[in-house]
């Protein structure tokens, strides 16, 4: 038995929708077994399907195939999570800096500290950058 690759990343909830699951393998986003995977490229047990998502690359290992969406308690029938913890808590990082926390009735941030937060954010991805000459 055999599963096509968008039907199954659908399936285990790696995406939204089908047609996303097809279109992030149209454009290389998905490979299995390091290989460029087509939509209607059919999966073995075993295989290991990376799906990059910017900021990191999810790792999955095939465990059954399927062809039904999944409920979410269920997914881990189906697939093992093999991304790495250095690239979860990259993701937790980048998410932590995009989202600055602002008091209740503050409004939305004006211009200047709407630059302000972009220079930050810049400075703390950018590793070549002086920090003598940053200001904050």
């Amino acid at each position: 038995m055999s599963s096509r690759t968008d039907k199954w990343l659908w399936a285990v909830r790696i995406f939204k929708t089908r047609s996303e699951a097809a279109e992030a393998c149209k454009h290389n986003k998905v490979l299995v077994n390091e290989i460029p995977a087509k939509p209607a490229r059919e999966l073995k047990l075993g295989d290991i399907v990376t799906v990059k998502r910017q900021p990191i690359e999810y790792k999955y290992k095939v465990l059954n195939l399927i062809e039904n969406r999944q409920p979410a308690k269920n997914v881990p029938l189906y697939a093992e999570n093999l991304t790495s913890p250095e690239e979860l808590e990259n993701l937790k990082l980048q998410r932590s800096t995009i989202f600055v926390k602002r008091d209740k009735g503050m409004g939305r941030p004006s211009k200047k500290e709407r630059r302000d937060m972009l220079d930050f954010n810049e400075h703390l991805f950018n590793d070549d950058s002086d920090d003598e000459n940053f200001e904050l």
